[in-house]
């Protein structure tokens, strides 16, 4: 099988995992919302969000900890693959205790004394801040299995262990309803079993698949060193992240209310289902980046990265469109009553991972060269920012929405920051990179979102016209990106591609 095959069957794949869970989703958070009323969901999404400050840990590790499969797979080591995958499984089992410790002093110190929570519902706020402890720590033991899936590109497996998933947040949904116990602490213990259910298939499946992933102690004390430093790096990349969405959040709770936060939640849900889209495809591309850069096919790798950039920005633009511009009558169709500051907070949010969604390739990159320690100091010190200058605009009396304006701005300065980086490090050419993706990007947006914005002011506002202008939307973006996105031999790719889907649906139709 090309590379180029299994990059778009592993797409394909996670495509259909992602569908899968966004239908399920937005169905969910309807109907828990309704549930919850916005306060207690509120409640929910800041308390959780203490939790997930921690995730940087888990998220770091992964990424680190596939770098370095994908790195021997490259190679062709298995021997060594077995050493990476049992020194890494250690290193994420202390790590998982340090969070634990964490959370239980630190995080549980800030929940009870700076988060404004009504006083009624603190009890509930203690249990839901447990359970996610909890779900997090199953999350954090799977790590290393879950970054060996993706450096062996099995990525049907998530396609599958989708529907369970699915399925139980339809459960939970159900028994919501169902008992009349205090719904708020109900919903965070059924999240949990959902987690704890989801991971031991994750961990089941490698054990019995991959032979490198049998536990047993193995301790290299250079090698352990090495992967220990890289993944610290990119905790401190990982952690910017996290604390950009989370300390934002705790900072509108300081000088709003949780009905604030409740908007914010709803923009962080819409955002995160449709930037999974490009995530996805970053996901099929990664090991591909990485193994090529092993192989000391450094030429290929690049090419992967440009394109990578360019398709990613695709992905994410064909949803982000139509969405900005019809948001207000997908979130009423959605929610029927949308937080207050619900629609401005989802298009700013959707803007923001729009412009950061050309970074990721850039980012496995830069962990293929194996030299992040400039990269992630100087890009995350730049995305540290996000926090006093949103403290300072809300100290100063600037409305909510200020926070992703703030956001925006600088996650541009930061993706200019990561192209300058990864040139000396992977010496490609920045003239190239502006002629291949950059300038393809631009056009597309300028020329798809002028036809769609006046199609915007011309259709009246209905159910009918809504539908219509978001399907006429996702045509514009699609016809642009195919004459002038796509270079000559993407397009013929392409169309030797529909063809071929043409021939084989015509030869099932004549049998």
């Amino acid at each position: 099988m090309s590379n180029t095959t299994r990059i778009a069957k592993n797409t394909i794949f996670l495509y259909f995992r992602q569908i899968l869970i966004m239908l399920v989703s937005l169905y969910t958070v309807r109907v828990v919302l309704n549930v919850l009323g916005a306060e207690d969901y509120g409640i929910y999404n800041v308390v959780a969000g203490v939790v997930t400050m921690f995730s940087f840990l888990s998220g770091a590790m992964a990424s680190a900890s596939q770098r370095y499969f994908s790195f021997d797979l490259g190679k062709k080591d298995l021997n060594h693959l077995k050493i990476t995958f049992n020194i890494t499984f250690e290193i994420y089992l202390l790590l998982g205790i340090l969070i634990v410790i964490l959370a239980e002093s630190f995080g549980l110190y800030f929940v009870h004394k700076k988060l404004v929570i009504p006083a009624e519902r603190i009890f509930a706020a203690k249990w839901i801040y447990q359970f996610s402890i909890v779900s997090f720590v199953f999350s954090v033991l799977s790590g290393p299995f879950m970054a060996d899936i993706i450096a062996h590109e099995d990525m049907n497996i998530y396609a599958y262990v989708s529907i369970v998933e699915a399925v139980l947040k339809l459960v939970i949904v159900f028994f919501l309803k169902l008992f009349e116990i205090d719904k708020l602490i109900l919903y965070g213990f059924l999240l949990m079993l959902t987690s704890v259910i989801t991971t031991s298939i994750y961990l089941l499946f490698c054990k019995i698949k991959y032979s490198e992933c049998k536990i047993k102690f193995v301790w290299d004390k250079n090698y352990a060193k090495e992967i220990f430093s890289f993944t610290l790096w990119n905790m401190f990349g990982a952690s910017v992240g996290v604390f950009k969405n989370q300390l934002t959040n705790i900072l509108l709770n300081q000088y709003f209310n949780p009905i604030v936060n409740a908007a914010k939640g709803i923009a962080s849900n819409v955002n995160s289902a449709v930037s999974s889209f490009s995530h996805n495809f970053s996901s099929a591309l990664k090991p591909q980046i990485i193994k090529s850069w092993a192989s000391e096919n450094k030429t290929e790798s690049i090419y992967w990265t440009f394109r990578g950039c360019k398709f990613t920005y695709f992905l994410m633009w064909i949803f982000t469109l139509p969405l900005v511009l019809e948001m207000e009558g997908v979130l009423t169709l959605w929610l029927k009553n949308p937080p207050e500051n619900a629609i401005l907070f989802t298009q700013l949010a959707l803007i923001d991972c729009l412009i950061e969604s050309v970074s990721y390739p850039i980012m496995t990159l830069a962990q293929a060269t194996g030299k992040v320690k400039v990269y992630q100091s100087v890009v995350g010190g730049i995305l540290l920012l996000n926090l006093p200058f949103s403290w300072i605009c809300l100290a100063f009396g600037f409305p909510a929405f200020s926070v992703f304006v703030v956001a925006i701005f600088i996650c541009i300065l930061a993706l200019l920051t990561r192209i300058i980086i990864c040139k000396n490090l992977a010496k490609f050419s920045i003239r190239l990179f502006i002629k291949k993706v950059f300038f393809r990007c631009a056009l597309v947006s300028v020329l798809s979102f002028s036809f769609s914005f006046l199609i915007y002011k011309i259709f009246p506002k209905s159910l009918i016209f809504m539908i219509l202008k978001i399907i006429l939307d996702i045509l514009f973006v699609a016809l642009f990106v195919f004459l002038f996105g796509l270079e000559k031999t993407e397009r013929k790719a392409a169309m030797e591609f529909l063809k071929k889907g043409y021939k084989n649906k015509w030869k099932i139709k004549k049998r």
